[in-house]
């Protein structure tokens, strides 16, 4: 039973100003991002990793690279990390998106949902967990390695492996540059930490 790192990419401009980014190309960490990956790299630079595998997107790359070099790996691009296709959401707002009918679907009834020329997330689902899976059996049974990822992705897999309900996946949480992780075995699923924030301030509101 590997143990797998989920990890979310840090911070960029989109997140910060509320946007959808998607699978929008040539999106980089900001400033605070690329700290945040920093502090990862320095955070984990002495765990066991055996591999860091990443999304192809520019901000999922950007934060796994400086933890691939503190574990004198490189990072391995894996496709189906990458993030839902979100389709013609894709750049819009979530304030915009608050006031559609399609969000209240999207929040309490997402097995439901299919984004506009994009994914459902039964499809995102299906694929990220198909995509552990493959990972997993490439590993050996005591082995530890990190994804980077993102926050939908993440907690799509978290659900599948709990046996939470599709529908209820949008309970859980996967902040930015946060760590997940899962012991992960044929016959059975343990989630030992979820969301862990390096950054995380208990008197913020």
């Amino acid at each position: 039973m590997p143990t797998i790192l989920l990890i979310r990419h840090g911070e960029n401009d989109y997140i910060k100003k509320g946007v959808l980014p998607g699978r929008t190309p040539d999106l980089h960490l900001n400033e605070k991002g690329r700290s945040q990956a920093q502090a990862l790299a320095e955070r984990l630079a002495k765990a066991p990793i055996k591999a860091v595998y990443s999304s192809p997107l520019e901000r999922a790359i950007e934060t796994a690279e400086p933890l691939a070099s503190a574990l004198g790996l490189e990072a391995i691009i894996r496709p189906d990390l990458i993030e839902t296709d979100i389709g013609e959401w894709q750049g819009m707002s979530h304030k915009a998106l608050r006031r559609s009918k399609a969000w209240r679907i999207v929040q309490t009834a997402p097995s439901l949902w299919r984004f506009p020329n994009g994914e459902s997330f039964s499809e995102c689902q299906t694929r990220i967990v198909g995509e552990l899976e493959a990972l997993r059996t490439k590993h050996e049974e005591k082995d530890l390695f990190a994804c980077v990822s993102h926050g939908d992705p993440i907690r799509l897999a978290v659900a599948y492996y709990l046996g939470l309900s599709l529908d209820h996946f949008q309970r859980l949480a996967a902040a930015p540059s946060s760590i997940t992780a899962l012991y992960v075995g044929e016959a059975s699923s343990r989630l030992l930490t979820m969301n862990f924030d390096l950054s995380f301030n208990l008197s913020r509101p």
